[in-house]
């Protein structure tokens, strides 16, 4: 595999319609899959921990920081963060595939300074099942 473009890390969401719109204005953005495994280790497992498999819980984090573009994606995601509501996003991962799923918007910040542009960060964690389909 070849190297992939940071660019090309996308996250986008579902304006509603089943349509994915690509959040804009990212500088950096990234996502980190979870893991809470259940531990079983005993007496009879010695000194070494021991976890079940399959079993715990798994979310996806993802977060981004970049200029604020006023588009209609940011607008979305702003409705969702005030209402509380869990958007369909998709991430794309370049070279690996896509995540798809409901996502909740745990935060989103905006900052300024008076000489320079209107900044954000947005922070996400999966509020439910996400499907995975590798890339081609």
């Amino acid at each position: 595999m070849t190297a992939q473009k940071g660019r090309d890390l996308i996250l986008q969401i579902d304006d509603g319609t089943n349509n994915y719109l690509t959040v804009a204005g990212f500088r950096s953005n990234g996502f980190t899959i979870n893991n809470t495994p259940v531990d079983i280790s005993n007496k009879d497992t010695g000194a070494f921990q021991q976890y079940m498999e399959d079993a715990g819980l798994r979310h996806i984090t993802v977060t981004g920081d970049g200029v604020f573009l006023g588009d209609t994606q940011f607008a979305l995601a702003h409705g969702h963060a005030m209402a509380g509501t869990n958007p369909l996003c998709k991430l794309i991962a370049p070279g690996l595939g896509e995540y798809t799923g409901a996502f909740a918007i745990q935060s989103l910040q905006m900052t300024g300074q008076h000489n320079g542009e209107v900044t954000y960060h947005i922070s996400l964690t999966s509020a439910g099942d996400i499907t995975f389909v590798a890339a081609v």
